[in-house]
């Protein structure tokens, strides 16, 4: 006999908050709810022997059902029952149960085996108790709770959901039959309409939990609806021992379920991955097919033939630089930071690396990238160079056509004249006028030679520039030349017919001839001087238009000396006028020696005195736009030393942030946010100063004194820059990310980022693979050459050469993170198949929402073996797979 006066409190499971049995008494109603409750759920687990109890006292007397209840909730044999029917051997059927509930390390309290057998209901109530107790309620555990509390726990959870549902304990709580119908609406939906219940009517609540959990859950009726309603405080281990019974029967739904969240949670991170790694493949490859379509753009060097065609590619590639590179700077800085991102998820899900189709890597970007600025930088010094060249020749285009038309008009009727016979019937004095004026044409025709020389080296110098109508001036530079020999040639039939008849003719106008001489150089000088006035010219600099300005008071100075020899030509002419009128000499009314006369000296003079202050106004015009362009040299030249060295100072500033620890990194991304934002305010210092580069472009300025730094210097610095913060950011959030879900403190990831600042000795921002196995080797790892290279293949997936301190921390804290495995997916599977080696599409889409129910039997392979069947799927290899290849 166990004598002991009650429960042994050092068994938890044991402990109650009232005894069953204070002071031997137990409370009528209780008693009758105890009876109930414990004979249907002895029955419950009887009926699976094919036999049942009518009388809990005393169909146990005998101990043979006992025994048999405890073989069958056991799964075990008990020592072979006795069967005779006298007292002593029921006494020794009873010991062998009390014994086998004691051998499962129960200590029974105030129950012998003679007490069962006079069919003490106490002692029998007490006993089926302890067995329920240790069968039924025992092994609930519930985070880390056990037996009553564990229990009460579960049904707090499954019920906290539901209004008018407070489970405190298991009496007063559970008389309304909300409680129970909110366990049954909770995993079995369909059974019970919910909605409908009230709180005012218990009995109907109670009836239809009871009927329904009898019908359809097979948990027999261990409760009337009347005793519970009818007592104030129902029985506490009556209500438990029905509440276990719902335990028991949702404990398999419990586990699919558990089973269900663990696949859910990792095939949404390999959902979420796969669309991640396509959304890089898409934007890399646009802006990959982006850089293939500009970079023969801007490799396209065929020059146009005019400036304004040249102006409009020069415009043409200011939009480029404005409006359409600078997103696909953003695109390339996101792509990057997608690609950070990814690598850090999928290492937390002990993923493999994801490695880009061949030419997609980020490297590859960069490369290309690289070539595209390469490109662009060849571009824009093609197009300033061209414009030069088209400058210049649309200068020397003007000049030859200057030229050419001043020649062409003084050689117009010479033809004529040198083909003249007129000294044939002439006069002596005729004669001799015709050859002085012939020798004054020759000394004009010379003083000429200098311009045909200059007409002839400007042509050349067009054709040897590739001016795109060389053609035409060719021709017409040809057309000069050969008339030009023409001329010479003329001139020297007709001078030596002159002096064929020369002797013949002895009288000459000495006074005709010296205006002739002195008037010839004189035109000529007026005319040089009247060209050289409206000669265009092209400077760059305030000094070169000085220097023009000069030269022009230099002529200015020499024209008082050049209206002397101008009154001293008109001189000779108004003494030949006077020598005719005295001495009535028959000269036909003109000069014979030259076709120049004063009428011509004088409108070419006053010709002279009109172009000098017209060039005055054009150089003083010309000053004032070189005073202009200088203004905007300083005006470009102030900004750009201001913002060059603010771009470095801002790099230089987040290059010591990143590897500074203040703070916790939650501070540090505000702080970088924050000096975000700063940055991109200044980003109308940047746009402003792009507006000066234009304005300093179309005014053709092609050279800076005032400052090193072109707008080029400055929009690399500024895309730099923009790409660094954002590049930064990134990786604080990246280290969070990482942070968290590997449970890393604060002070371990102070020290992880100390160990890496202290090998990063050159300050990049990442370890090379040397310095690396420094560190590890300073921490205590024993690395042979395999073994290394085993780890810079998890910290380097992508083989740079380089540790950055994102892969660092993933390396040092991988070991300690709880993230899901292939086996614990496996198992979770094997739950949701009901243990079969194999599962069907209608189970996979029972248990799992519909899009990852899909995307399981999408990839799950057919199961091949021996115990398969028809439409059975691989969840074992699926579930490696996984964890294995990324483009599953």
């Amino acid at each position: 006999m166990y004598n002991m006066d009650q429960y042994d409190d050092s068994i938890d499971y044991m402990q109650q908050e009232d005894d069953w049995d204070r002071d031997l008494l137990l409370d009528p109603a209780w008693e009758k709810q105890q009876r109930k409750t414990f004979t249907a759920w002895c029955n419950s687990h009887l009926r699976k022997a094919g036999t049942q109890i009518e009388n809990i006292e005393e169909d146990f007397r005998d101990g043979l059902k006992l025994m048999l209840l405890l073989e069958v909730i056991s799964g075990e044999r008990l020592a072979k029952p006795e069967r005779g029917k006298m007292r002593v051997h029921k006494i020794s059927n009873v010991n062998k149960a009390l014994d086998f509930i004691a051998g499962k390390g129960v200590k029974l309290v105030s129950i012998g085996a003679e007490e069962i057998v006079d069919g003490n209901a106490k002692m029998t109530l007490g006993m089926i108790w302890t067995i329920i107790l240790r069968f039924a309620i025992q092994d609930i555990s519930v985070e880390e709770t056990s037996a009553k509390e564990g229990l009460l726990l579960w049904c707090q959870r499954k019920t906290a959901p539901y209004k008018n549902v407070n489970i405190q304990n298991f009496h007063i709580s559970w008389k309304d039959g909300l409680g129970f119908c909110a366990l049954i609406h909770r995993h079995r939906p369909e059974l019970i309409d919910y909605g409908k219940l009230r709180k005012d009517d218990p009995m109907t609540n109670l009836n239809t939990a009871f009927d329904v959990a009898e019908k359809y859950l097979d948990i027999p009726k261990m409760l009337d609806a009347e005793d519970i309603v009818g007592t104030a405080r129902p029985d506490e281990k009556a209500i438990m021992t029905y509440v276990s019974s719902f335990y028991h029967a949702f404990s398999g739904a419990q586990k699919a379920e558990t089973a269900a969240n663990r696949i859910c949670k990792v095939l949404a991170v390999n959902q979420e991955n796969e669309q991640l790694m396509e959304d890089y493949e898409k934007l890399a490859s646009d802006l990959l097919e982006w850089i293939r379509r500009t970079i023969p753009w801007l490799e396209n060097r065929m020059p146009e033939n005019t400036m304004q065609a040249m102006q409009q590619k020069l415009e043409d590639f200011r939009d480029y630089r404005r409006l359409h590179k600078p997103p696909k700077v953003q695109e390339k800085c996101q792509l990057e930071i997608n690609f950070n991102t990814l690598q850090t998820k999928l290492r937390l899900s002990n993923r493999p690396a994801f490695m880009p189709s061949e030419g997609k890597m980020v490297s590859d970007i960069n490369n290309a990238w690289g070539s595209l600025e390469g490109a662009e930088k060849g571009y824009e010094e093609w197009l300033l160079n061209e414009i030069r060249r088209l400058e210049r020749l649309d200068h020397l285009a003007e000049k030859f056509r200057q030229k050419a038309a001043i020649h062409e008009a003084w050689t117009e009727g010479k033809e004529e004249m040198l083909q003249k016979r007129d000294y044939e019937t002439a006069s002596l004095s005729e004669i001799k006028a015709l050859l002085k004026k012939h020798e004054a044409f020759e000394s004009d025709l010379a003083a000429h030679q200098d311009r045909v020389e200059q007409i002839a080296a400007i042509a050349q110098e067009l054709n040897e520039l590739d001016y795109y109508d060389s053609p035409s001036v060719n021709a017409r530079c040809q057309r000069i030349c050969d008339q030009w020999d023409g001329l010479g040639a003329m001139t020297q039939k007709r001078s030596e017919a002159l002096q064929r008849t020369e002797k013949l003719l002895e009288t000459i106008d000495q006074l005709y001839l010296e205006f002739a001489k002195r008037a010839a150089p004189f035109n000529n000088w007026m005319e040089g001087a009247m060209e050289d006035l409206q000669d265009t010219f092209i400077v760059h600099t305030i000094e070169e238009i000085q220097g023009l300005s000069t030269a022009h008071e230099q002529f200015k100075a020499t024209l008082p000396e050049a209206d002397k020899e101008r009154q001293a030509i008109l001189g000779i002419h108004n003494e030949i006028a006077k020598i005719v009128q005295t001495y009535h000499v028959n000269m036909a009314g003109s000069n014979p020696y030259t076709t120049i006369n004063p009428q011509e000296i004088n409108a070419k003079w006053d010709k002279v005195r009109q172009l000098v202050p017209q060039r005055d106004q054009a150089l003083i015009e010309e000053h004032a736009r070189q005073q202009n362009n200088e203004r905007l040299r300083r005006q470009f030249a102030n900004q750009a030393n201001v913002i060059g060295p603010w771009i470095q100072t801002k790099m230089e500033e987040i290059g010591r942030i990143s590897i500074e620890m203040h703070g916790t990194l939650e501070d540090q991304l505000t702080h970088l946010r924050q000096y975000e934002k700063s940055i991109v305010n200044y980003k109308p210092k940047i746009d402003q100063l792009e507006g000066d580069h234009q304005l300093i472009q179309e005014a053709l300025i092609f050279d800076n004194k005032h400052t090193n730094y072109t707008m080029e210097h400055i929009r690399v610095g500024w895309e730099q820059l923009l790409t660094t913060i954002a590049r930064t950011i990134n990786e604080i959030e990246n280290q969070i990310l990482t942070r968290d879900a590997k449970g890393i403190t604060q002070e371990q990831l102070n020290e992880f980022r100390a160990s890496f600042n202290h090998f990063d000795r050159k300050r990049t921002g990442f370890m090379d693979a040397e310095d690396f196995k420094t560190c590890l080797i300073s921490i205590g790892y024993n690395l042979g050459d395999n073994e290394f290279s085993r780890i810079m293949s998890i910290v380097d997936p992508n083989r740079q050469g380089t540790v950055t301190f994102q892969a660092f921390i993933d390396f040092m804290s991988r070991e300690t993170a709880d993230t899901d495995t292939a086996d614990q997916v496996m198992a979770s599977f094997k739950v949701l198949a009901g243990d079969k080696n194999y599962i069907l599409a209608d189970e996979l889409r029972r248990e799992l929402p519909p899009d990852q129910a899909e995307y399981c039997i999408v990839r799950m392979a057919p199961y091949t073996g021996p115990d398969s069947v028809p439409g059975a799927l691989d969840y074992m290899s699926f579930s490696t797979a996984l964890y294995g290849e990324s483009d599953l």
